[in-house]
């Protein structure tokens, strides 16, 4: 497979530097890349599969679901890992993400306990918005197990990995490698792509994350009648609704169970079944109010979410007399609502627009944080902001959602930051925030 230590002979930029893991679809490898100097993780197939009669169907496979997750990648979930590149070193499909620093949600219950209920309930929905995301562009994971999930050093972002290697393919060693406890009984089957799978990965999940243990596994209540033990069983503190959900997305039949994970979160403590059960929760450190945001923002109404966008950040530091932010209130804007609003604008633009999608063209040119008048140019022309080599003006900005990528918000950096250069300490600010 790939060799340690070495560049690799079609992207020579990617040294890889240890294994870190090998499950029944693929392996995954820790390597850095040297001209940027940062982690990033390959996938490839494991020896096994590449002997599988069904490799070179699976491998067709792997490539059409990466072009996909690239795509998908491109809408800046935060709950999605980052698809950086796809290749093939001698003949072997190689999949390169983002490297996640943080620790996975099954090793966190095995080290420090239980979740409560509502973390638990918090990190799972997040999950079920990034699945809901590869659903409705034809993707089904069939591994969103907790150990394919990363909780984001210092942050409460969990992200979901290992994509582009629960492939769709009859394969044996797929089948040989499937982790029984979190598996529907239907993934076995090769036309089965339903994405009733992944509401019973995420309900084995959720009862996981509340319990310690793992129900009982599919195939046993399938063909052996062995009973589901209810996790309220095992934890009575979890409240009555949240074991119905569980219990609910654990039927054996896939007709039984939730149809979708909107319909499936919707079941939740807290959320009527009318719900969309993918709602961004509002936090702010300091009790802003941005429903207003997020109403704007739905609506597409993207003018007035510019506008509101600019409140916001001015009343959450307090610069509203000054109407402008220096780089000390950049620096100290708190986490949690920079992440709020970016996760709005993100969410309701279909991943066009936001801080984070303006950040990643910044720094993707060359971007730091100190201010480099020709990388502003380009990231101006980039994101519509120079037209002809000239500037626009404020009121010139093209509200509407087919806008170049990253053209919003504007208004803050014509206004609010102070120009352009307002963005290199926003993205500073941004990368230690984890957003």
């Amino acid at each position: 497979m790939l060799q340690p230590g070495k560049p690799l002979k079609q992207r020579p930029q990617y040294v890889v530097e240890t294994e870190i893991g090998e499950g029944g679809f693929g392996v995954t490898y820790k390597a850095k890349h040297q001209d940027l100097n940062f982690p990033v993780v390959i996938k490839t197939p494991n020896s096994r599969l590449c002997r599988d009669a069904n490799y070179p169907k699976y491998v067709e496979g792997f490539r059409k679901e990466g072009r996909t997750l690239a795509k998908i990648s491109q809408n800046h979930h935060p709950n999605i890992v980052r698809i950086i590149d796809f290749f093939e070193e001698d003949n072997l499909p190689c999949l390169v993400m983002d490297f996640v620093k943080g620790e996975n949600l099954y090793h966190l219950v095995r080290e420090e306990g239980i979740f409560s209920e509502s973390i638990a309930i918090d990190y799972i929905k997040q999950i079920a918005d990034a699945l809901s995301l590869c659903h409705e562009n034809g993707i089904i994971h069939r591994d969103a197990h907790p150990g394919n999930m990363i909780l984001r050093e210092n942050s409460n972002t969990v992200v979901l990995i290992d994509f582009g290697l629960a492939g769709n393919v009859n394969s044996q060693s797929i089948n040989q490698a499937a982790n029984l406890a979190f598996a529907p009984w239907e993934q076995m089957l090769e036309t089965e792509k339903s994405a009733t799978i992944d509401v019973y990965t995420l309900a084995a999940s959720l009862f996981y994350l509340v319990t310690g243990d793992t129900p009982r596994p599919s195939l046993a209540r399938k063909m052996l009648n062995n009973d589901l033990i209810e996790p309220k069983r095992i934890n009575s503190r979890i409240s009555d609704r949240l074991n119905q959900a569980i219990i609910q997305g654990l039927e054996l039949e896939p007709k039984n169970r939730p149809q979708s994970m909107q319909e499936w979160v919707g079941l939740f403590p807290g959320l009527s079944s009318g719900n969309n059960g993918n709602e961004l929760e509002l936090k702010s450190y300091v009790g802003m109010d941005y429903s207003k945001l997020r109403d704007l923002l739905k609506a597409g109404k993207w003018k007035e979410a510019d506008d509101e966008t600019d409140r916001v950040m001015l009343a959450v530091a307090k610069r509203e007399k000054e109407y402008w932010l220096d780089d000390e209130h950049i620096d100290n804007f708190p986490c949690v609502d920079l992440r709020t609003i970016d996760q709005l604008w993100v969410k309701y633009s279909n991943g066009r627009f936001g801080f984070s999608v303006q950040k990643q063209i910044y720094q993707g040119l060359g971007g730091t944080r100190a201010y480099n008048s020709d990388i502003w140019c380009k990231f101006g022309d980039k994101v519509g902001w120079i037209k002809g080599g000239d500037r626009l003006y404020y009121k010139d900005l093209f509200y509407d959602i087919k806008a170049p990528e990253g053209h919003l918000p504007g208004f803050t950096y014509f206004n609010g930051l102070r120009g352009y250069s307002g963005m290199s300490s926003l993205a500073s600010r941004l990368v230690k925030c984890n957003i």
